[in-house]
């Protein structure tokens, strides 16, 4: 029943001209920014091979276009995430899918993996930009897998976020407000203290999704991401959870 719901939910956004305007404007400007770095170090190759030990195409190019892209989305998903229950509730259907004979887990799975599906479409889009660069020259592999996979649990991460306000609210508008407010505290939580060792490093999205970007992939790090998005899913079975005892 999860794989149901979930391919309802990706026929949803397919269907969407909101998602296909998403899709086709941050393609545009991914691939703006991948041809611009890679006309900047063409600029100064020459210059960098003089170097000792030189930066490659994956560090000078990919790795940078992935931590703009990772920003891209942080604006990008509330909006495709703000539809998945509140439309539900504005339409008055919740109280059909409340009733339907799955668990609120199924419904939280289904429709968060529906969308986790339609993001990862665009991480697989920047991985094959990144990957085209091995015609014309070598690629640090690890680097560019580590981005992969730092910038999927980023998406997965926002797409729980943003589930879990559309479950809070009727109106999609204010889902995808607060879905984008959550999402900017937990990137920027870090800035709000100066002091190396405080805690709050440990909630801030950026400092961990840095790591992947530099091709480190430390288990503090997957765990972080993975507690994450386990903690809002949790959050969101338990918010359906209550409005089905409450009818």
């Amino acid at each position: 029943m999860i794989f149901t719901i979930a391919a309802k939910e990706l026929r949803s956004l397919f269907i969407s001209p909101l998602a296909w305007v998403i899709l086709g404007f941050l393609q545009l400007i991914m691939a703006w920014m991948f041809l611009s770095r890679l006309d900047a170090f063409l600029g100064v190759q020459s210059q960098l091979m003089a170097l000792p030990a030189p930066p490659g195409l994956t560090e000078v190019i990919v790795a940078p276009v992935f931590g703009a892209t990772a920003l891209l989305l942080l604006l990008a998903v509330p909006l495709l995430s703000m539809r998945l229950m509140a439309e539900e509730r504005r339409n008055q259907t919740i109280s059909l899918l409340l009733s339907a004979p799955v668990s609120m887990t199924e419904i939280v799975l289904g429709k968060f993996l529906g969308l986790l599906l339609f993001l990862l479409l665009l991480v697989g889009l920047l991985g094959l930009m990144g990957a085209s660069l091995y015609a014309g020259g070598s690629l640090d592999l690890g680097l560019l897998l580590a981005n992969l996979l730092g910038l999927a649990l980023m998406a997965a991460s926002f797409a729980a976020v943003g589930l879990f306000l559309s479950c809070l609210t009727q109106q999609p508008v204010v889902a995808a407000i607060g879905g984008f407010g959550v999402l900017l505290g937990l990137w920027l939580v870090n800035m709000s203290t100066a002091d190396p060792d405080s805690p709050l490093h440990l909630l801030s999205l950026l400092k961990h999704f840095e790591a992947f970007n530099k091709g480190l992939v430390d288990t503090a790090d997957l765990a972080y991401f993975l507690l994450l998005i386990a903690a809002f899913l949790a959050l969101s079975i338990r918010r359906l959870d209550g409005d089905r005892l409450r009818g």
